[in-house]
């Protein structure tokens, strides 16, 4: 167990800290977790690329945190009333139909290889800025337009881009597939 995992271990387990202040209306301390859930991002990516303590469980718990994170997020918002309900259904969406996608490629005996692509990426820093707002105009009391349009519609495209990105290449990795 390195400190990479440590730390994003640590992260998971502040996402049920953040959906119990966001329910709680304690918009500060939502903030504030979410803040401190991003730097730990930042500094567990730094240590394991800068001191080579990469591991094939931080490959897998990295992203699995980050998806936790926003999932919880974006549905605690959403149930709130603080964003739309859309976007929360475009954003666990895709998230879904790619855990579907990996799960049924396991099941035939084809793994797929997860890697981010870029679009992807831009998709997470999207949601991540789009969440991050949100929980500062609550947190402050400001209003957060013309930014929180903005914010929305690069996560819209931008998740409808990587899902499909993610689907033809599943889709051509699953054709490869022989009918019995």
């Amino acid at each position: 167990m390195s400190i990479p995992n440590i730390i994003t271990l640590g992260r998971i387990m502040l996402v049920p800290i953040i959906v119990w202040a966001i329910v709680s209306s304690q918009m500060e301390v939502a903030f504030a977790v979410f803040l401190i859930a991003g730097i730990s991002d930042a500094v567990d990516g730094f240590l394991a690329k800068r001191f080579n303590m990469t591991s094939e469980l931080g490959a897998l718990l990295d992203p699995l945190a980050d998806k936790a994170l926003l999932v919880s997020i974006y549905m605690a918002l959403g149930i709130w009333g603080a964003i739309p309900r859309w976007i929360v259904i475009l954003v666990v969406s895709r998230d879904i139909m790619i855990v579907a996608a990996v799960i049924v490629s396991w099941l035939f005996d084809r793994p797929v290889e997860m890697k981010p692509s870029k679009v992807s990426k831009l998709n997470t820093v999207a949601q991540v800025a789009f969440a991050a707002l949100v929980l500062a105009a609550l947190a402050f009391g400001f209003k957060p337009t013309p930014y929180d349009i903005i914010l929305m519609s690069l996560v819209t495209v931008f998740t409808l881009s990587s899902v499909s990105l993610y689907l033809v290449e599943w889709l051509r990795h699953m054709s490869t597939i022989e009918a019995k």
